[in-house]
């Protein structure tokens, strides 16, 4: 449990270990059960449902504060472990700056589905974390959008009820090497070496009863200190109830799934004619969540790459 304000969180394994040890339990037996409740995985504490939300709290006030940690020397892992990444595209401005920018037509299909990509879980990284750069890329991108955290099964669902589904609110950023995307795009298939070198997710997750609406959240970027670019969660081509049922049709989206907002109008450097080089600090901050920081990593040297082929048509 993160209590920003305070610049500390709560080990609720811990605390709930505590509690259970002044009801009786033994310490070992303590920690067996606070261990189920709050596993490693995020993911899996999400599914447990209202149980884990109860005990959360009854355990950090009983004994949060003999479970407490600064935030100084911690180590922040992934605000999630999501079982797949998914990211959408709906913010209006972004879409057509980014087809400007690509000297593109948007495709007619954007007004008849909502987009969206699959990614791999395996590269999802946390706040502070480095971001590899990945190999051949030369103009790398930050990508400023919110992740939609998912907390429970959904699997059919329609937009009337997507938001019961919701656990929370996190910051996603969706690293694109832009050089390797204008390939992937030209095959059809949707990107892979371009996004799946990192994603982030973080810091942490707010959890979705702290955002009455969620079409005016407000965010921005900085790199090295430096506003790139700020805009909220508005003008959007797809609402998030919509991005969320239309993700569920004929899938099983999971507890612990982080579906990508998009992003916001400004939230890329493409959009702004510039680019990441290896050191840069890049800051994405989202009104009600907090600031994931990340440091854009050295260029990796030597990596195999396949040798192009002839023409078979």
């Amino acid at each position: 449990m993160v209590l920003p304000e305070q610049s500390r969180v709560i080990d609720l394994r811990a605390a709930e270990a505590l509690r259970q040890q002044s009801r009786g339990a033994s310490r070992d037996a303590a920690l067996r059960y606070a261990s189920i409740l709050f596993p490693e995985s995020m993911s899996a504490a999400i599914a447990l449902g209202e149980q884990f939300l109860e005990t959360a709290a009854e355990a950090a006030l009983k004994h949060g504060d003999d479970a407490s940690l600064s935030f100084e020397g911690l180590h922040w892992g992934s605000a999630c472990d999501p079982s797949v990444v998914r990211d959408g595209l709906t913010f209006v401005k972004h879409i057509r700056q980014f087809h400007e920018r690509m000297n593109l037509t948007p495709a007619p299909a954007l007004l008849q589905v909502p987009g969206y990509f699959k990614g791999t879980p395996w590269t999802v990284i946390g706040h502070d974390a480095e971001v590899p750069w990945p190999a051949r890329a030369e103009k790398m991108d930050y990508e400023l959008e919110i992740g939609w955290v998912m907390g429970r099964t959904a699997h059919n669902i329609t937009p009337d009820t997507a938001r019961s589904h919701l656990f929370g609110v996190t910051i996603f950023n969706d690293f694109s090497a832009r050089d390797l995307q204008a390939n992937e795009f030209a095959i059809g298939m949707g990107p892979t070496k371009s996004k799946d070198f990192a994603y982030g997710i973080g810091p942490w997750i707010t959890t979705i009863d702290e955002f009455p609406r969620l079409d005016n959240i407000r965010m921005s970027v900085r790199v090295n200190g430096e506003t790139w670019g700020e805009g909220d969660s508005s003008e959007l081509l797809w609402s998030v109830e919509e991005l969320i049922a239309y993700v569920s049709l004929g899938d099983h989206v999971q507890p612990g799934d982080v579906i990508g907002s998009g992003t916001m109008g400004n939230g890329s450097a493409l959009e702004l004619g510039r680019s990441l080089t290896p050191g840069d600090i890049v800051e994405l901050e989202v009104s009600g969540v907090g600031v994931l920081r990340n440091r854009m990593g050295p260029r990796q040297e030597g990596t195999w790459w396949p040798t192009p082929r002839k023409p078979f048509m």
